[in-house]
């Protein structure tokens, strides 16, 4: 079986991580002034059949070892996409895993997944929930059986890929289809940057804050980056995460984790690789005067903010401006019917 997994994964790897192709077409449209996205459309081009075909496939506990949870039972809509209810994801069994679950927000962008950067493409992402213990804990050949022997997803596979019989890859492909057009562009923000919308005074104060203290790695229109940043967290003695270094056993990347999306950041909570913090309060009090000092330390967070309470109220009021209740309750991206 391991053998099997690593021959897939090198197979997707040599076959599609090489392309920087985008498109635009009725399924996905870039936003006005967003960069070009990662993701391979050439690749995997987006089909009606293909995107249902992966919104049922991700709602559905077919794809756990015992049919007990689903892609959605960590990664909830209404909170972006992310777990509200643990620190730490919970898996098959109640197992406990070691990280938070990230919210699931503009992947087309992503040149990277997880906290460490483990999986450099989306098509090959799916891979690792799905068989990690700590997870779904399902063996691949069983769920393409499984996959195989119903008849509904023998007629769905075969409306999103024609002629060609369920296999794995083609499973991560439609589970693609259906991740990548989870965008969202349309919060105040957005509305403000397209003058739909005009700031509040403690909003437009906090943004110049956040332009000032935040932005370097929270990058605008995403609001991440592709970098990996140690932000100051004192280690836990329980976990012992190590970060990036656990992919690159590079002693420079000890301690750093992926710039997560501030996008929709109000319900995303808890917050942290670790699930440590559970408002927004308590993380703007960390950047503020919790860093703790690290060889691997980001430059930026060298120098102290110093906010005042009143500048912590008017962050957290610009954080709450990114926010896109469209996205939220977008019924193209909820449990189908």
């Amino acid at each position: 079986m391991k053998s099997l997994l690593l021959l897939l994964f090198s197979f997707l790897l040599i076959g599609l991580s090489a392309f920087r192709y985008s498109e635009e077409n009725e399924y996905f449209t870039i936003p006005k002034g967003w960069p070009k996205p990662h993701y391979n459309f050439k690749g995997n081009p987006l089909t009606q059949a293909g995107i249902q075909l992966g919104r049922q496939l991700f709602y559905d506990p077919i794809l756990s070892r015992d049919s007990s949870i689903s892609c959605a039972s960590c990664h909830l809509q209404a909170t972006g996409f992310a777990h509200v209810d643990h620190e730490l994801s919970h898996g098959i069994d109640n197992r406990i895993g070691t990280r938070n679950a990230m919210a699931l927000i503009n992947l087309a962008w992503n040149e990277s997944f997880m906290w460490d950067g483990g999986i450099n493409h989306l098509d090959v992402q799916s891979l690792a929930p799905i068989t990690h213990p700590a997870e779904m804990d399902a063996d691949l050949e069983v769920i393409v059986k499984r996959l195989q022997q119903s008849e509904k997803y023998s007629n769905l596979f075969q409306k999103a890929f024609p002629g060609k019989p369920i296999t794995s890859p083609l499973l991560f492909k439609a589970l693609s289809q259906f991740m990548v057009t989870l965008v969202s562009a349309n919060s105040k923000y957005d509305q403000q940057k397209r003058g739909e919308y005009q700031f509040t005074a403690s909003e437009s104060k906090g943004y110049q804050l956040f332009q000032q203290h935040c932005g370097s790695c929270h990058r605008e229109p995403l609001f991440s980056s592709s970098t990996y940043e140690n932000n100051g967290l004192s280690v836990d003695p329980d976990l012992k995460d190590i970060g990036r270094m656990k992919i690159t056993q590079d002693p420079k990347d000890s301690l750093r984790f992926r710039v997560p999306t501030l996008r929709n950041i109000q319900f995303t909570f808890p917050y942290m690789h670790d699930g440590r913090f559970q408002n927004l309060n308590q993380v703007i009090r960390h950047y503020n005067s919790g860093i703790v000092p690290h060889k691997t330390l980001s430059k930026p967070l060298e120098k102290p903010m110093r906010l005042s309470d009143n500048d912590r109220v008017d962050l957290e009021s610009f954080l709450r401006t990114l926010s896109d209740p469209s996205f939220l309750y977008n019924t193209n991206y909820s449990y189908p019917k």
